[in-house]
């Protein structure tokens, strides 16, 4: 069997070269591709005498050192050389292939251009380097391709140069003059459609903005360059921080395994998140614009100018940036909604990493392939533990902290500690203890006792943390953990909101001069990621609906509310009992949806009742099939006691142009449809007049619990207005790969051959096989296994092809243990049989292995 080493964050070492400055000349020609690398190299360690350097993939032609012909050796992804110098300059030429590359990492190609993606590894599969982010060089760059074909060439920095090469070909040279890791160098080569603008710093200097895309998209560009705008208006408001290059770019290719890259100056795009029209974009689109160029734009401070000093301290940069990014977008938004929306990713997503077999602290203690910790524990919730350092320590006293960190470490690869010593030296609060959120995995377990003395009209808390054991670590310690609480009397005013501070195993919390027995509104906010367990009652849980202070509580007591109604329910089918709703929970729905006040951007949130997928999470174990079933129960008796207010909503919003309006409206119309199939009507013509995407997609995805023949026409409909436009296509896709119905994995086999669909591009791979997969709980898990090898047959395709993609939509197969033994069985089986693949890729490997050793 395979095996393949782990790399540990004990073992860091410093480098004992490093490279002060970079020289690239790019010779692009397809696959005679050169590289010329020329740097200065300095020995920071006087005892070593070997310099030894990453590569991967590519071929070596030639290494000089000091001009002349160099004695090396080459290992399996090494370059050694010996040497006595301190200080000298190493020359080396490799070729390229990037017509070849598949893989998507290094330089590749993407639809006729040359990009790069050198995050985290990639730089070594361009030239032999000391590829790890503590080597910060200066870079400075020649491009040199044919004219014609790819008349913008493009890299880090500032255009210093550009000319005529040789006939028929041209070069330009950038210059950055900021010190970078290599994982930050990008280069791009191609033919697009640009669209520039201006940026005015609070400075008074002017920076140059522009956004390529690909020929014909040029309309779809401008709102990502007003969120760009907006993003660095925002950071100069709210963190002070301003641009520091003399241009900023944007390039939207379509072959791309990740959302985007920071490279500085440089941010290489896919194009999910750059294109948009109202016609093929929807208000879900619009909002993933506008964060991910803003996460992008504020990874300039946050990752660029202080970056990592290893790969495990990811979520220095990543945690803080995704903080950002959701403090710009509910900055410019609705807060409540941004907040649900992160908290969704936490339970729904980070929660279920947790408890398998990868589960692993925001700062990793060992890796195998690095990649494979670009995960929702380092990004989204790494963002919390931002967060709740920003409750503990205030708005001004996080911005001082901030301040700090970047007077102390600008230019530097640093390290979380450094981090939050900073904070902790600007507001003198100690987070010595606080610190563990970094170190420690799993999710904490917050069990909540009340009691209340109405004679000495005290009101008492218990309050205890247990996190289990996770499959990386055994035995856990007490998590300081800031705890939002609000306390709310019978006529729903506020008798006490505070942030209480859970540093041990057991606290006990006394509130006096409470005057009547108070309804508590815990975790407010979701003021840390653990798991709540406190008994509420359907009363308690109608009343935080109707009265709490906070929007966000109010949607939890809806999601705790719906979600106790459905495991009653399950509880009911497992004794043979029939199942019934308390019309407590309908009359709550139904008074959400009669409220005035209520924003129906929350109306929607409300309504939007929890998946399979997320209830699963909710528990230790599951009986999918009876799940299913309670689920599809409860969601149809909420539906046809509310029909009347339903319909009456759905009327109202028609008329209405913003964002939460059409939320509300579609979310109605899905909801209807469990009702009756009478209401089919309104979702064919919902879709004939519509005149956005959102409300086209919501017309489709109303009718898309079953198959019938009016979901079959506007299917294909959509599929012949669409067909040359594959952002639209990759909707259409995962349509088919998230229907209920039991054709669905037939359908979805079929598909793997569509035009619209590529193996080669992670988009097309992510929206069909990834969809179905991630979002199509029941069928993915059907009994006979069917789902499992459909899935497994595509990750052993992709293994070779791009172990990235592999790697990623695999999770759902590693994540078994909540399953009844038969799917667990099957489950294991196709792991073991991707793991006795030959030249199983590190990404693949590291999971496979994990999850089942975890058995």
């Amino acid at each position: 069997m395979t095996t393949m080493n782990a790399k540990y964050l004990k073992d860091y070492l410093a480098p004992a070269f490093t490279i002060t400055h970079i020289d690239l000349n790019f010779h692009l020609d397809g696959a005679e591709t050169f590289v010329t690398a020329t740097s200065r190299v300095v020995r920071k360690d006087k005892q070593s005498t070997i310099l030894v350097l990453d590569g991967e993939g590519i071929e070596l032609v030639s290494v000089k050192v000091a001009g002349e012909e160099a004695d090396y050796s080459q290992q399996e992804g090494k370059l050694s050389i010996e040497t006595q110098t301190d200080e000298f300059e190493l020359e080396i030429v490799t070729k390229l292939d990037p017509e070849a590359n598949s893989s998507l990492e290094g330089l590749y190609m993407s639809d006729g251009a040359y990009c790069t993606q050198c995050e985290a590894e990639g730089f070594r599969r361009i030239t032999y380097f000391l590829d790890r982010p503590d080597v910060l060089a200066v870079y400075s760059v020649r491009i040199e391709a044919e004219a014609e074909a790819f008349p913008y060439l493009l890299s880090n920095g500032n255009l210093i140069e550009k000319g005529e090469a040789t006939p028929g070909r041209h070069y330009v040279k950038w210059h950055d003059p900021f010190p970078k890791p290599a994982y930050l160098f990008a280069l791009v080569a191609g033919d697009f459609d640009l669209l520039e603008d201006e940026f005015v710093t609070s400075s008074q200097r002017p920076v140059k903005l522009q956004v390529f895309v690909d020929k014909g998209n040029l309309h779809k560009a401008h709102h990502a360059m007003s969120s760009l705008k907006k993003s660095m208006a925002w950071d100069e408001s709210r963190f002070d921080l301003e641009y520091d290059l003399d241009i900023y770019m944007i390039v939207a290719v379509d072959f791309f395994n990740m959302g985007a890259m920071e490279n500085k100056g440089l941010n290489v795009f896919n194009t999910k998140y750059v294109l948009a029209d109202t016609s093929s974009a929807t208000d879900e689109d619009y909002h993933g614009i506008e964060s991910v160029v803003g996460h992008e734009y504020f990874h300039n401070w946050t990752g660029n100018r202080v970056t990592c000093r290893d790969w495990f301290q990811l979520s220095l940069k990543e945690g803080l940036t995704v903080f950002r990014d959701q403090e710009f977008s509910s900055d410019l938004g609705s807060r409540a909604v941004n907040r649900i929306h992160a908290i969704k990713v936490i339970k729904n997503q980070q929660f279920a990493e947790d408890s398998g077999p990868m589960a692993h602290p925001i700062r990793p203690e060992s890796v195998i392939e690095m990649n494979n910790f670009y995960t929702v524990t380092v990004y989204n919730k790494g963002a919390e533990v931002i967060r709740m350092m920003h409750t503990l320590l205030g708005e001004d006293s996080f911005q001082a902290g901030m301040k700090l960190y970047f007077e102390r470490h600008d230019g530097q690869a640093v390290t979380c500690d450094d981090f939050a010593a900073a904070m902790q030296d600007a507001s003198g609060i100690d987070l010595t203890l606080f610190k563990r959120w970094y170190s420690q995995s799993g999710t904490p377990v917050v069990t909540v006792t009340e009691k209340y003395d109405a004679e000495a009209e005290k009101y008492s808390l218990l309050i205890e943390q247990l996190t289990p054991p996770t499959a990386d670590q055994a035995d856990k310690q007490p998590l300081h953990i800031p705890f939002d609480l609000e306390l709310l009397a019978a006529d729903g005013t506020s008798m006490l909101s505070k942030v209480l501070d859970v540093k041990e195993e057991s606290q006990e919390f006394t509130f006096e001069n409470i005057a009547q027995k108070p309804v508590p509104s815990l975790l407010q906010n979701f003021s840390a990621p653990v798991k709540l367990d406190f008994s509420y009652s359907i009363e308690q849980l109608v009343h935080l609906m109707r009265y709490a202070g906070s929007e966000v509580a109010r949607w939890e007591a809806s999601v705790a509310l719906i979600s106790q109604s459905i495991w009653e329910n399950v509880a009911h089918l497992s004794q043979n009992q029939a199942m019934h709703v308390d019309p407590r929970v309908t009359d709550a729905y139904r008074g959400v949806l009669l409220s005035e006040k209520l924003d129906p951007a929350l109306v929607a949130e409300i309504f939007t009742l929890p998946s399979v997928s997320a209830l699963i999470e909710q528990v230790d174990s599951v009986d999918l099939d009876l799940l299913s079933t309670a689920r599809a129960y409860v969601v149809e008796e909420v539906a046809t006691a509310c029909e009347d207010e339903l319909l009456s909503r759905y009327r109202e919003q028609a008329g209405i142009g913003d964002a939460g309006s059409r939320a509300l409206k579609n979310i109605c119309l899905l909801l209807l449809q469990k009702v009756s199939e009478e209401h089919q009507v309104f979702a064919r013509a919902q879709y004939e007049q519509a005149e956005n995407m959102t409300d086209s997609l919501g017309a489709l995805l109303a009718l898309n619990g079953e198959e019938s023949e009016m979901r079959t026409s506007l299917m294909s409909d959509y599929e012949t207005k669409w067909s040359d436009t594959p952002l639209v296509m990759d909707k259409w896709l995962s349509l088919q790969a998230t229907c209920r119905s039991n054709t669905c994995l037939a359908q979805l086999k079929k598909l793997t051959e569509h035009p619209s669909f590529s193996f080669s591009n992670p988009n097309r791979v992510r929206s069909l096989i990834g969809a179905f997969a991630a979002a199509n709980t029941e069928q993915f898990h059907k009994i006979d296994g069917s789902g499992y090898a459909f899935l497994t047959d595509t990750i052993i395709k992709l293994n070779k092809l791009n172990p990235q993609v592999a790697a990623r939509i695999i999770t759902p197969l590693i994540q078994f243990k909540k399953f009844d033994q038969a799917r667990q069985s099957l489950m294991k089986a196709s792991l073991e049989r991707i793991l006795g693949m030959d030249e199983l890729s590190k990404d693949l490997y590291e999971k496979v292995s994990k999850a089942l050793d975890s058995k």
